[in-house]
């Protein structure tokens, strides 16, 4: 598959590792750190938004090569399954069926690649901008997806064209 731009798309093991030291770092303080003064140069939101979008950034990387593949149906039902939230996956059910297209991508085809950024949080959410790549390297075309993630459960809990 051809790529464009530098998303970093971990795989195997070296997905699994990243997890289990994010879990680790985040379940285990350094006893060397200090507690410190909040940074009132950067917003609140941005710790949790880069940890969800990190989760969005995971599921759509595996996704795309999992709809990429020609035998990648199955794993991407299961990627669907540990993601997204039920209702969520009928919404994109229903939608799908109206539309004849991926509701996970909004669209026939698959994208290239894509680049995941935080966006705000509020009211138990958070959302992230998906930037799907298509065509080629040399002559790049873009859509964007909004992506809403539920910040209790870390699942995505919508999905829509973006701005």
């Amino acid at each position: 598959m051809t790529r464009i731009g530098s998303a970093r798309r971990p795989r195997g093991r070296t997905l699994l590792a990243a997890a289990l030291l994010a879990a680790t770092a985040l379940a285990v303080p350094s006893a060397a750190a200090a507690p410190r003064a909040a940074d009132r140069t950067a917003p609140v939101h941005d710790e949790t938004s880069s940890r969800e979008s990190r989760l969005v950034d995971h599921f759509y990387a595996s996704y795309i090569d999992a709809a990429a593949a020609e035998d990648g149906g199955s794993l991407a039902t299961a990627l669907r399954g540990f993601y997204l939230t039920p209702a969520l996956r009928d919404r994109l059910r229903d939608w799908e069926a109206a539309h004849h297209a991926d509701g996970v991508l909004l669209a026939q085809d698959v994208p290239v690649d894509h680049r995941v950024t935080a966006g705000h949080s509020g009211a138990g959410h958070t959302w992230s901008t998906v930037r799907l790549a298509w065509g080629t390297p040399d002559d790049p075309s873009y859509t964007y997806v909004t992506v809403r993630s539920d910040l209790a459960t870390g699942k995505i809990s919508g999905i829509r064209e973006g701005d």
